[in-house]
């Protein structure tokens, strides 16, 4: 007797146009969810490295209220830059002032994330420092060393120099006043790991830095502490009268 296949034998697999077909479907869908997944991942990346300059902030305002001063900047090329070095990622004992004292967070002295959420850190002394997403910090060198109720307050200018740092957005405006003037600047670059706008003065001797909206030519993320700020955290202590 003549075997004849069943009619449903067919169906038993995919033909190459059937799987053509959902190829180009899953590709789609890829496409179209893929710009939301990536805008959503970097909303998350901007989140945490805001929550990180909090969590900065108040390191920054706990080692005050310690030691009655803030730390130095690590700057590049001055301090320690192998990170085998049981030195590195310490503040310097001293502020450089020349150039200004801009450079990086101290991390391992303030017990914070070494880089930003976009970063990745540097495995050799020949690596740079920049392009790795390592927090740029700024300190008025009159607060890196002992603070008393009147430090900072006289004109810029003198010895030691009294850094006048201005926070402006895009148009100009400045942020702070003379009395609000920041004692300490910290910001991430972002996801260009580079820094914007006035920041890009980063490592030079500006006084000016950038704090705005993310757009197509500024990411950086700003955080800043003002005078005010200080000293009511170091009375409320008991560290000032």
């Amino acid at each position: 007797m003549k075997h004849h296949p069943s009619l449903n034998s067919h169906k038993l697999g995919f033909s190459l146009v059937e799987m053509a077909i959902v190829l180009t479907i899953v590709g789609l869908l890829m496409a179209t969810m893929l710009p939301s997944l990536t805008a959503q991942l970097e909303q998350q990346r901007r989140s945490e490295a805001k929550k990180q300059l909090a969590d900065i902030q108040q390191a920054l305002l706990g080692f005050a209220i310690m030691n009655k001063k803030f730390p130095c900047a690590i700057i590049p090329g001055t301090n320690e830059a192998n990170p085998s070095h049981a030195n590195y990622g310490q503040a310097p004992t001293s502020c450089s002032s020349s150039p200004a004292s801009e450079g990086y967070l101290p991390w391992k002295t303030l017990g914070v994330p070494e880089i930003d959420p976009w970063g990745s850190k540097r495995n050799n002394s020949s690596d740079p420092w920049t392009g790795h997403g390592y927090w740029a910090y700024r300190v008025d060198r009159n607060f890196a060393s002992t603070i008393t109720m009147s430090t900072g307050f006289g004109t810029c200018g003198g010895s030691p120099t009294s850094d006048c740092l201005v926070i402006q957005d895009s148009s100009g405006a400045a942020l702070n006043n003379s009395t609000e003037r920041p004692i300490a600047v910290i910001f991430s670059t972002g996801p260009d790991l580079a820094a914007n706008g006035q920041n890009a003065t980063f490592a030079a001797t500006g006084d000016t830095y950038q704090s705005d909206v993310s757009g197509s030519n500024f990411d950086d993320i700003l955080l800043w502490i003002a005078r005010p700020q200080l000293f009511n955290r170091l009375v409320s202590a008991g560290q000032l009268p």
